[in-house]
Formats: structure tokens, sequence, C-alpha cells
């Protein structure tokens, strides 16, 4: 498997179903992700900092079989940005 680390510049929906295929550029990498792609738009948007791993397929695409994000998930940080009120413990 070949690691990668860069920031995701462009993010698309190619192909919308129960296990939808992704496109996203990571620095000046086209990539594809199926597997785990709906906690990949959760986690990801542009200019978020990722490490990818996997392989190259016959169109030079880079395809994405495990990812982490670098900082915090973009869902973590538009939780935060809620106007909902904290909780009191």
């Amino acid at each position: 498997m070949i690691h990668l680390n860069g920031t995701v510049k462009h993010v698309k929906i190619l192909k919308s179903s129960e296990r939808p295929l992704v496109f996203f550029k990571l620095d000046d990498t086209n990539c594809l992700i199926a597997s785990h792609s709906l906690n990949f738009l959760a986690d990801a948007a542009e200019g978020t900092k990722i490490a990818v791993a996997g392989e190259y397929n016959s169109r030079k695409q880079f395809v994405v079989r495990k990812y982490a994000v670098i900082g915090k998930p973009q869902i973590v940080i538009e939780f935060e940005k809620s106007l909902y009120p904290k909780r009191n413990k």
C-alpha cells in the first residue's frame, strides 16, 4: 500500500448510491474513495489535512482504502460552531 499526506482541494460525488463514489484532489493527486465514503464526506472538507493509504488504478487515480484526518474532523468543527446551547452537566 502507498501512503500519501496532503490537503483536500476539491470534493465531488461521482455516483450516488448506497455506497457513493467520491472524487477529491489531494494536493495534485486525483483520488477516489468508495469504501467509507459517507464517513469521508462527514470528516473531510476542502482545506482539511488528511493521510491516505491505497493504490493507483490503470487511469493513474489513487484509490483510497484507508484515510485519517489530521486535526479535527469537519463534523466536530461544525458541532462546535453550533448555535444550540451547551449541555449542563
